[in-house]
């Protein structure tokens, strides 16, 4: 049997935000989550959407003011975790009725004068945000988002693998998208 890392010891350093525990936690949980996802569900872009919110849930959490219990059952913790979003993923799947395929799409092609306001002052706004975000996020979106640089080149200039990329791009893209709701002009 397999010893586990998991011990108190642990769990501090990923409350402290250890880099190399961080990097261990998401490479050591990351297969086994999108096998057990993958036996219950199709699509691997929403298997990748659960678990990047079950590592920011499960992260969250640790660096609250909650704590483990037992933080040898941390694999445990994770997976329920897991299950609990895709559950909150097909609940919402299934809020609304898919439009049916044969219905017409109507696209309003006007151009209006308040377009042009409303497209300035979000660009401005998407400025604001980028530059109230953390250096390390405002890098990242750009290099992913802006540059539409290579996954592995931004890998290589984070020194981090895929996996871990994954979580940070999620992480930034979830502050911004916080920082913009709060904005009040995230609605036209």
């Amino acid at each position: 049997m397999t010893q586990t890392p998991f011990d108190s010891a642990y769990v501090t350093r990923l409350r402290d935000g250890d880099a190399d525990t961080e990097q261990h936690f998401v490479s050591h949980f990351s297969n086994a989550m999108r096998l057990s996802l993958r036996a219950r569900l199709r699509s691997w872009e929403l298997i990748e959407d659960i678990r990047q919110e079950t590592f920011l849930r499960v992260l969250n959490f640790i660096r609250s003011d909650r704590s483990l219990d037992h933080p040898e059952r941390l694999g445990a913790y994770v997976h329920s975790v897991s299950i609990n979003v895709m559950m909150e993923h097909l609940r919402a799947s299934t809020r609304h009725p898919p439009i049916p395929e044969e219905a017409h799409d109507f696209v309003d092609r006007r151009a209006t004068a308040d377009g042009s306001v409303i497209t300035r002052e979000r660009k401005e706004l998407v400025r604001t945000i980028l530059e109230d975000l953390s250096e390390k996020d405002r890098q990242i979106l750009r290099a992913v988002f802006l540059e539409e640089k290579d996954k592995s080149v931004i890998c290589e200039d984070f020194q981090v693998d895929r996996d871990y990329l994954r979580v940070l791009v999620h992480r930034a893209k979830t502050r911004f998208r916080e920082a913009f709701d709060k904005s009040g002009l995230a609605q036209p």
